[in-house]
């Protein structure tokens, strides 16, 4: 528990230090939103974004006539920004404020979005905890949309270090239980105008972990 409410602390003050001004702010999910069309996402299905935070996804899948969705951060600031900014719509979400390694939810999800937290798991184990945790909660036959740092992205964000993948490395570290649909670069823009390399990939699991 005190590791989590240190990784709590850390990013409710990266929040606090500007919505608009972190590296990782965009305007509009462009890519997430195609990527999760390439996923085969319906408005009928479940969706949590892991790492969603302060994100505008969930604006733009509310605007589009989502009905089930869910985002989990570990950061209840980031959270309450975007509540804040939806207003009475945030009643339409499930807000989870969890570390996604300990999560356990009593419910799946159809589709899983993540452009946010995977790559700042170094850690072999803590990369095997979160992948336990996507497969105990997402669906049979679910789909994931996940997107990192490219591997010549960035080495910190933050002033934490990350792991970077290309396509194959991060399809890789998914392990054979999940087969790619589509893969994606991203030239991510800053709000400092730094340019960003991102690799997105889309897959279907095709089978849980062993273990998990």
């Amino acid at each position: 528990m005190g590791a989590m409410m240190a990784n709590q602390a850390n990013w409710d003050q990266a929040y606090n230090q500007g919505e608009f001004t972190r590296s990782w702010y965009q305007e509009r999910p462009r890519v997430s939103l195609r990527m999760l069309r390439l996923a085969g996402a319906q408005p009928t299905d479940s969706v949590v974004d892991v790492g969603g935070g302060a994100a505008p996804l969930v604006d733009a899948l509310l605007d589009q006539g989502f009905t089930d969705l869910a985002v989990l951060d570990i950061s209840q600031t980031g959270l309450h920004y975007a509540q804040q900014r939806l207003g009475t719509l945030s009643q339409r979400v499930s807000w989870v404020c969890a570390d996604v390694l300990t999560w356990r939810p009593k419910r799946r999800y159809r589709i899983w979005h993540d452009r946010a937290a995977f790559h700042f798991l170094t850690d072999p184990d803590a990369q095997l905890r979160y992948l336990n945790t996507l497969t105990s909660v997402l669906e049979p036959g679910g789909r994931i949309v996940i997107g990192t740092f490219a591997a010549d992205g960035p080495s910190q964000c933050s002033g934490l270090p990350v792991s970077r993948y290309a396509p194959d490395s991060l399809a890789e570290r998914l392990g054979t239980g999940f087969t790619v649909l589509a893969s994606e670069r991203e030239k991510h823009q800053t709000p400092s105008g730094t340019i960003q390399p991102f690799t997105w990939l889309v897959a279907q699991m095709t089978r849980e972990l062993s273990g998990s």
